[in-house]
């Protein structure tokens, strides 16, 4: 096993994932969230929506979140959770919102597992259940005691009375914020993948398949899962649907088991998701402990509903 090149791999594919995928939708989905910031838009939406999230522990910019990552991709939600971040949005809520995010599943795995067989309709819903229900767990349970003032400073109320910045000045910021948030996802990114790597050519891959045959076959649970287990919470949803997809084309994967998998292994609390999300600003490294738990019960409940309808 050459260490060099596994590190040199993983760190091929980070950079390729940070900014060929990343910056390109960071800096879009900034683009578009600033420029209606400044034109007004955000915040009458958020007056409209908080009243119908608030039961759920979500603040209205938290429904921009929800609809990015369902319908657009995993990296979508980052520019709603830094303007959230920036605007001073409360720890509970953030929090509760960090959750929600690594309790659903992504659109960016939903969208191309469809020709394969996913059903996307029941998929989304289901993974709406899920988010929803981390958020309330987190808001009113493992982060109950966790601050609801939103942070909102001296510097924060001048910047209203400010003129509007011009479309030039919304581009140049919103880049720039893009290329920051995309280049600080690289070293969770970058040290996760080196770990697949190393335990791919260490051969624990195939040594865990084997060890955890008899306990699956038990419980009446397909083997093929080790693999794609191991490959999403390590490398992430990109590499899961590689994965996935080419165990298709060798008849290795049926459709039934993409759908009543998509629960457990089609979601964002993995490796490079934590990574990314976390990378976004200190206070949600701070915030993750809080989350944590409602995500997995998010997760839980996806994974149930999944099983009991496929």
């Amino acid at each position: 096993m050459n260490i060099i090149e596994v590190i040199m791999a993983a760190g091929k594919v980070s950079v390729d994932v940070a900014l060929y995928t990343l910056l390109p939708i960071m800096v879009v989905m900034l683009i578009m969230m600033k420029y209606l910031e400044e034109k007004g838009v955000l915040d009458a939406i958020v007056r409209l929506t908080a009243p119908l999230l608030k039961p759920f522990g979500i603040s209205g910019m938290g429904i921009f979140a929800l609809i990015q990552l369902n319908f657009v991709s995993f990296a979508a939600p980052l520019a709603s959770l830094a303007l959230m971040e920036k605007r001073g949005a409360s720890d509970r809520h953030l929090a509760a919102t960090l959750a929600m995010l690594f309790a659903m599943g992504q659109a960016n795995v939903f969208y191309p597992l469809t020709p394969f067989g996913l059903h996307w309709g029941m998929a989304i819903a289901i993974s709406l259940v899920g988010g929803l229900a981390a958020s309330t767990l987190t808001y009113y349970v493992t982060g109950r005691k966790l601050s609801q003032v939103t942070l909102r400073d001296e510097e924060s109320e001048r910047q209203r009375d400010k003129p509007r910045a011009g479309l030039i000045a919304v581009i140049n910021g919103a880049g720039a914020d893009a290329i920051r948030l995309s280049l600080g996802s690289l070293p969770m990114l970058l040290l996760s993948l080196t770990v697949v790597g190393l335990l791919k050519a260490a051969g624990a891959v195939e040594a865990l398949t084997s060890l955890l045959t008899p306990l699956l076959s038990f419980f009446n649970i397909s083997s093929v899962y080790v693999l794609l287990a191991l490959t999403k919470c390590m490398a992430g949803g990109t590499a899961y649907f590689g994965v996935a997809s080419e165990m298709v084309q060798h008849g290795q994967l049926t459709a039934q088991q993409i759908n009543a998998s998509a629960g457990f292994l089609v979601q964002t609390l993995d490796l490079p998701g934590i990574g990314i999300f976390l990378g976004i600003a200190s206070r949600f490294v701070r915030l993750f402990r809080f989350a944590l738990p409602g995500a997995i019960v998010g997760i839980l409940i996806r994974t149930v509903l999944h099983v009991a309808v496929f």
